[in-house]
């Protein structure tokens, strides 16, 4: 499957997909209340939180393979890959958007909650989990489409790109906030698509 970062929607065919779907869009719901317009600020905080699943998803598949003594097809390497660029998307943005004190109140609290959340849910259905994970990045696709928007018509300054989006992503050296956001929103992308298949997978099986 080709990632691509035009917001690709996976229509939930269950009860398993409704109820992932479900709660993607009550959290997407306070996410909006809460930052409204403030996508810096947005992808700081929630980037936090998206790097949870591959890790948490990885550590299960590790321990999986080792209790049933087989191979994990490839798994565990592309879950703490996902979890890896998560983190590095909030190491950028962090260069863009400091959070305040209330933001970081969020992180501890949301990504204690989430953590323990996911594991649950991973260890109950993992088919589940890596649909809402989808979900997750389908709106995060939207939401980096409606920062890159808000940059082309002038309501955020198109700044430079920061050292570290230049060295992690090999970007040119003038790059700017613009080429960030593109390269961010790829890998979204990437990890919608992939967690859906996973997903899929698993259902298959």
């Amino acid at each position: 499957m080709t990632a691509t970062s035009t917001p690709e929607h996976h229509v939930p065919a269950d009860l398993s997909d409704r109820i992932a779907y479900g709660l993607t869009r009550l959290l997407r719901f306070f996410a909006d209340a809460f930052f409204a317009r403030r996508y810096g600020h947005r992808a700081v905080v929630l980037e936090t939180v998206a790097a949870v699943p591959g890790m948490v998803g990885g550590a299960l598949q590790h321990l999986r393979s080792l209790r049933r003594l087989e191979s994990d097809r490839g798994w565990i390497h592309i879950l703490i890959e996902e979890a890896e660029n998560e983190r590095m998307h909030l190491m950028t943005f962090l260069e863009i958007a400091r959070p305040s004190w209330i933001e970081r109140v969020i992180v501890l609290v949301a990504q204690g909650v989430f953590w323990n959340f996911y594991f649950v849910l991973y260890l109950l259905s993992s088919r589940t989990a890596h649909r809402l994970v989808g979900y997750f990045e389908e709106e995060a696709v939207l939401s980096y489409t409606e920062y890159l928007a808000g940059v082309d018509d002038g309501t955020y300054r198109n700044v430079p790109a920061p050292r570290i989006a230049i060295d992690y992503w090999k970007l040119a050296p003038d790059a700017t906030l613009r080429d960030v956001i593109l390269a961010v929103r790829a890998d979204e992308a990437g990890h919608r698509d992939v967690n859906h298949r996973l997903s899929d997978e698993i259902a298959a099986r």
